[in-house]
């Protein structure tokens, strides 16, 4: 009986030569594999530091995406953030009754988005706003759930777009699903999912990225790794040394990026989109990034995390970063910054004026889209409902 040792051995032997062949294989077409196989870098992938200056990636498994496309994400970067302030002075107002702002996130959202198609599937989380925004989506309906007006205030078929998921993690596997029918159907579309780093601890996670892998749907996993699970540090979360690496396990390939550099993650999640377009499986992505504000209103952020973290991370703004690189390569200058501010201020007026007007709601629509078929405590509650709004409108004209 062979030892132990020998047995590692063997193993690391066959390991090797599937991933020497599966290189070999996937080289052959336009789609080259990723540089390490299923292995992520050792340190984020970046385009640029920290002031905005282009630095030298740590793998040449990747090509800066082109400067037009750049600067496109730089306008929609501002446009989100100033929605993303907007947003919150209306929670303040009590116009929405909850709301998860990403400010710190753009680069993450935006650069994401803008790699994928009209007629791919997006499957966002709750916090995912400035994406929806990018994506094209009625400002207003993308508020409606957060007003509490609606459980999705945009079409999900006509958008191509799921709506936003509070539970955490559970959007992975329709993510996973839509790409496999739309697979199985003869179409190129892809699925991109959006989460957040406490996701990753949901067992819906792993169970998308293992049916994802086996199947060969194309699908791309993004891990906002904000830092934070609402109070809960990575450090207690995970013992990896990057959520990337849990796709391994599980056949996906990962990497990890830093997400503040939107080069970066333009770069990155553009090549796992043409990678799981093309047929050759999903790809799972940690974005690394921080959250600046709380975790919604209702939270106070000052019990769990120091002010000295939140200045730290402040100075890596992915805005600021990106501002920097498209001036120094004369892409961008003072009239166009107050041209794009001036843009994302009447967006934001126009959200304003539009969220100041009283929704029209009817009472009935609470009991459409909860079962198939409704059940017959629910017809009674819909009945006990609509007698009441009958006597008062019976009331009234008396």
């Amino acid at each position: 009986m062979p030892s132990s040792a020998t047995r590692r051995e063997a193993n690391a032997r066959a390991a090797k030569a599937a991933d020497q062949a599966a290189r070999e294989v996937a080289s052959d077409d336009e789609h080259p594999p990723f540089q390490a196989g299923l292995i992520p870098a050792p340190e984020p992938v970046r385009f640029l530091d920290e002031h905005g200056n282009r630095v030298e990636p740590n793998t040449d498994d990747y090509e800066a995406p082109d400067d037009n496309l750049v600067l496109e994400c730089y306008r929609k970067m501002m446009i989100g953030r100033r929605f993303d302030v907007q947003a919150t002075a209306l929670t303040k107002q009590g116009r929405l009754a909850v709301y998860p702002s990403s400010r710190g996130q753009e680069a993450c959202q935006v650069g994401s988005v803008l790699t994928i198609r009209d007629d791919d599937w997006f499957f966002p989380t709750y916090r995912d706003s400035v994406a929806l925004v990018t994506r094209g989506i009625d400002p207003v309906e993308v508020l409606t759930l957060l007003r509490g007006d609606a459980h999705c205030g945009y079409d999900p078929a006509a958008t191509f777009t799921a709506a936003q998921c509070t539970p955490l993690a559970t959007q992975l596997l329709h993510a996973v699903g839509a790409a496999y029918g739309e697979a199985r159907q003869g179409r190129d579309r892809v699925a991109l999912a959006f989460i957040g780093d406490g996701a990753t601890s949901e067992g819906d996670f792993h169970e998308a990225l293992n049916f994802a892998a086996v199947f060969k749907a194309p699908t791309v996993f993004v891990v906002q790794n904000n830092g934070w699970a609402i109070s809960v540090p990575l450090s207690k979360q995970t013992a990896a040394p990057s959520l990337a690496y849990k796709g391994i396990g599980y056949g996906v390939v990962c990497e990890q990026v830093d997400g503040n550099d939107a080069l970066a993650v333009l770069a990155v999640v553009g090549k796992a989109v043409n990678w799981a377009r093309a047929g050759k499986g999903p790809v799972l992505i940690e974005l690394h990034t921080y959250r600046m504000e709380a975790h919604t209103n209702a939270d106070d952020s000052t019990r769990y995390r120091t002010d000295e973290e939140v200045e730290e991370w402040s100075h890596r703004d992915p805005v600021v970063r990106l501002e920097a690189y498209l001036r120094s390569v004369g892409r961008l200058d003072d009239d166009l910054i107050e041209q794009i501010k001036a843009e994302g201020e009447a967006a934001a007026a126009a959200l304003r004026d539009r969220m100041n007007l009283d929704p029209s709601v009817a009472p009935s629509s609470l009991f459409e889209h909860v079962y198939a078929e409704p059940t017959a405590q629910l017809r009674e509650q819909q009945e006990m409902v609509d007698s009441e709004i009958a006597a008062e409108a019976e009331a009234e004209e008396n």
